[in-house]
């Protein structure tokens, strides 16, 4: 019998949202992605979940495959050779859809995998890792300076505390994690100090740098807390608030404040800095906060943890397609 393979005959499964049902999250069978020429075929490994990405999947009314982050082995290269080969072990993320078996994506938001790290090492570093790196750049030289960080304990709160300190700063977080400080003393940070709020924080001084993920009236708040001329970078609104400041009545001159949203402004190419992140992550000195490994079939009480803020880092769900779909993945190298 002729083998017939092609993408636009195989089926994958993949999560999809499923509006005005409980949980909101269904695996079902899809067509496998075709790549553009620019972009490669990837197996997903593993993949983690976001506040963002988790959250507006619960919310829509459509029915689509969500997530960003992913970990997994190039299946066909781009045509255009922008990717790496076939059997790499890659990472990265894409706008919509890595909770599936297979995805597309190109090369400039992925990178090869450093074989001392695992597949859920490197899923955790994209979305994350990239945020508190971007907000790490976007301060400048902070050594010695004090660096205020709201909601600590999430996946980028966390890279946030180790990449701060490690640039020499004194790191204060907030989080009302009652294990945060024994945590972040894991994570490497020996000079670490840890408030439950916001006012709590405010009552210990002021802060050369605020790196926010609530925003809300904590983002207002923290932002009378700053020194003359200090950095505010908000990356996030977990607090689902907006924030109202009265500049005029200020009496804080503000270098800068700035707004991260990678979600929606990637950084492209960002594969040197994924680079970046894998070679710290292989030498030790970037711990990647785990919180747990889960199969994907546990999507829902996965998200249920997330979303009541019960994780501690990053969860990390693994697809179980190991030694499935071999004849198709032969026939398209």
């Amino acid at each position: 019998m002729e083998n017939n393979l092609s993408p636009t005959k195989q089926e994958m499964e993949a999560i999809f949202t499923t509006p005005n049902t409980f949980p909101g999250l269904a695996i079902r069978k899809t067509v496998i992605p075709i790549p553009s020429p620019n972009q490669a075929l990837i197996k997903v490994k593993t993949f983690t979940l976001n506040q963002g990405e988790t959250r507006t999947a619960l919310a829509t009314t459509k029915s689509y495959i969500p997530g960003w982050d992913f970990a997994g082995v190039v299946v066909k290269a781009a045509e255009d050779g922008s990717t790496p080969k076939a059997g790499a072990r890659v990472f990265g993320y894409i706008a919509q859809g890595s909770w599936a078996e297979y995805l597309v994506a190109p090369g400039g938001l992925m990178a090869e995998i450093p074989e001392a790290l695992t597949d859920a090492q490197a899923a955790c570093l994209p979305i994350a890792g990239l945020t508190a790196l971007d907000c790490l750049d976007a301060s400048g030289n902070i050594r010695n300076l004090r660096v205020l960080i709201t909601g600590a304990a999430g996946g980028v709160g966390r890279f946030a505390c180790q990449l701060a300190a490690m640039a020499g700063a004194k790191v204060f977080a907030i989080s009302r994690r009652a294990g945060l400080a024994h945590q972040l003393e894991i994570d490497g940070i020996n000079t670490s100090c840890v408030f439950k709020d916001i006012e709590e924080a405010k009552n210990a001084g002021e802060y050369d740098i605020i790196w926010d993920s609530l925003g809300g009236d904590v983002l207002a708040t923290a932002l009378t807390t700053l020194t003359r001329n200090g950095i505010c970078v908000n990356f996030g609104n977990s607090a689902r608030q907006a924030t109202s400041i009265n500049v005029r009545s200020a009496e804080w001159p503000l270098h800068r404040v700035q707004c991260i949203w990678l979600g929606r402004e990637p950084m492209y190419p960002s594969t040197p800095l994924l680079d970046r992140l894998a070679a710290m992550v292989k030498t030790g000195s970037l711990q990647t906060p785990i919180d747990s490994e889960q199969p994907w079939t546990s999507i829902s009480k996965a998200v249920d943890k997330l979303i009541q803020q019960q994780v501690d880092g990053k969860i990390v769900l693994y697809v179980e397609n190991s030694g499935r779909r071999k004849d198709f993945e032969s026939s398209i190298l």
